[in-house]
């Protein structure tokens, strides 16, 4: 199992910004499709937002025009810059790698999470 690395929470008030980073692991060939997910006390995960290693993003419709998904295939990252943040968005953030491409390299691991907390 190789777990990404999250980091970049924090507590900010409403209509504040964060941006949370994910660093891949694992062999450095290792390319991912990634995703990020919240999770707020006693309720399930919910996806938040996905990129491929193509490019490609979708986001739930709660943070479209809010939140942005980007990239870094050299440094094998991905962020998630969080604008416009509401009471609501208050969640532990997690990584996820979704789809792996290249020998002996896993996915559907998930990292330890970030917390992300907005005050009214």
């Amino acid at each position: 199992q190789v777990q990404p690395v999250e980091s970049g929470g924090g507590s900010v008030q409403a209509g504040g910004f964060l941006r949370l980073s994910c660093a891949a692991s694992g062999y450095n060939h290792c390319k991912y499709d990634m995703s990020w997910y919240r999770q707020t006390p006693g309720k399930g995960r919910e996806f938040v937002s996905r990129i491929t290693i193509g490019g490609s993003t979708i986001y739930t419709d709660s943070v479209k025009g809010r939140f942005a998904i980007s990239q870094d295939n050299a440094k094998r990252t991905v962020y998630l810059q969080m604008n416009s943040l509401k009471p609501e968005d208050t969640a532990m953030y997690y990584c996820k790698t979704d789809t792996a491409y290249g020998a002996m390299c896993t996915d559907n691991d998930w990292g330890q999470g970030t917390q992300v907390t907005v005050s009214s």
